[in-house]
């Protein structure tokens, strides 16, 4: 664990020195990044990390909290749900006030449960978790709380988006395979291929779950593919249960068309090379369909991180951007951070992005964010992966085209 406050050059630091002129008893806010930040798991744990280093200096840059800036603490979870609660005693310990978690459903469902359990006890002390990536629906769902807030999408919204997208483009056929990981999401993605198999005018041929990360050899669920001629194969499937599913479909000599989630990881397109042309993807981020602000949002972070933002790293940025626009909106209260005036002033704020403005819908928690359906093409204007390929924007949803009603079960209790 360390401790970070980062700044944007001169100017920031600037800024920030004269707002804090005269307000030294202010307590500082504090956010906590609980992730997987060693080990062979890391990887997504440390670009939630590297994007959230990035914001706080974006936040710092105007300012902090009532001028002072904000610290970003770190803790390893060590990558699992048993690490993450270890790592929030700690952090509460330490006085962090908002928790930042994302690379993991299992780990966010453990967070979000301790955290409910803390403030319950704790009045006058609670904390907040922002969910920058842990999608199961569960969490905006039946697990939903007041001192939960989710900035990524989820498996409804961004299948709706696929298949709607997919189908304007005539690439999605009549005959759908849904295969996927046998935890929480993929159980969600497996759901959500079926719900709206009836508006993209497809029959579900087949559904698969399999263990996660676990299996070498896809060949024998390739083979059900090829039986069940499917023309496309929509997976929630990451990390090497999305690249082996891919290669083993070319080895068999498959033409069936992917749509996904998650292809556009860091070294997907690499690994797949030119087996990933023509395949979909319902991402959160499309430069190429910002603009000149998706351009600049580009260049201004690869400056400041050394890499472009990709897959996790925007809808973590912008998250933790409303988490700026809050923070400006909460005064001290004898000079300390009052946390639920915090969470009441979030669940008010709305922001504007490269693709379009993103807003806290109040009723779960749930950010309402623009969705790109983009495909995988040698065309594209930004290349990914040192390659000569990159993600081509089919259709940009707004975040109220993209919307899903939040769930019924989720049952929001407000403190008095």
């Amino acid at each position: 664990m360390k401790m970070i406050n980062h700044t944007l050059g001169a100017a920031a630091i600037a800024a920030a020195g004269v707002l804090a002129s005269g307000t030294a008893s202010a307590q500082n806010v504090k956010i906590g990044v609980i992730e997987t930040l060693s080990g062979p798991q890391a990887a997504s744990g440390l670009m939630y990390r590297t994007a959230a280093r990035y914001a706080v200096d974006r936040i710092n840059a105007l300012g902090g909290w009532n001028g002072q800036p904000v610290q970003l603490v770190e803790y390893d979870n060590q990558g699992g749900p048993t690490g993450a609660a270890d790592k929030l005693k700690t952090a509460i310990s330490d006085g962090v006030h908002l928790i930042v978690q994302g690379a993991s459903s299992a780990v966010g469902g453990q967070l979000t449960e301790d955290v409910r359990k803390h403030n319950l006890r704790n009045p006058g002390k609670e904390i907040v978790y922002l969910n920058v990536g842990a999608e199961a629906l569960e969490l905006t769902g039946e697990k939903c709380h007041f001192h939960h807030f989710r900035f990524s999408g989820n498996a409804q919204v961004r299948t709706k988006a696929l298949v709607q997208a997919m189908k304007s483009a005539g690439a999605l056929g009549s005959r759908v395979y849904a295969i996927n990981q046998n935890y929480s999401w993929g159980q969600d993605m497996e759901k959500a291929t079926v719900d709206n198999a009836a508006p993209g005018g497809y029959e579900v041929v087949e559904k698969t779950l399999h263990d996660v990360n676990r299996i070498q050899d896809f060949a024998p669920y390739v083979a059900k593919i090829g039986a069940a001629k499917a023309d496309t194969v929509i997976t929630g499937n990451w990390s090497n249960d999305l690249l082996l599913l891919m290669k083993a479909t070319r080895a068999a000599g498959l033409k069936t068309r992917f749509g996904t989630i998650f292809l556009d990881q860091p070294g997907n397109i690499a690994n797949a090379g030119d087996l990933a042309v023509g395949h979909f993807i319902a991402h959160t981020f499309n430069a190429e369909a910002g603009g000149a602000e998706g351009e600049k949002f580009v260049n201004d972070y690869r400056t400041r991180t050394g890499s472009a933002p990709v897959a996790t790293d925007p809808q973590t940025v912008f998250g933790l951007l409303m988490v700026g626009d809050a923070l400006g909106r909460v005064k001290p209260e004898g000079g300390k951070f009052n946390v639920n005036a915090f969470a009441r002033a979030l669940e008010t704020t709305k922001i504007s992005t490269p693709n379009g403005e993103i807003s806290m819908r109040a009723d779960d928690h749930q950010a309402l964010l623009p969705l790109v359906v983009s495909t995988v093409s040698k065309e594209a204007r930004y290349k990914v992966d040192n390659t000569d390929m990159g993600f081509k924007p089919v259709k940009l949803f707004s975040a109220q085209e993209a919307a899903t009603p939040a769930q019924a079960s989720c049952k929001m209790q407000r403190p008095s």
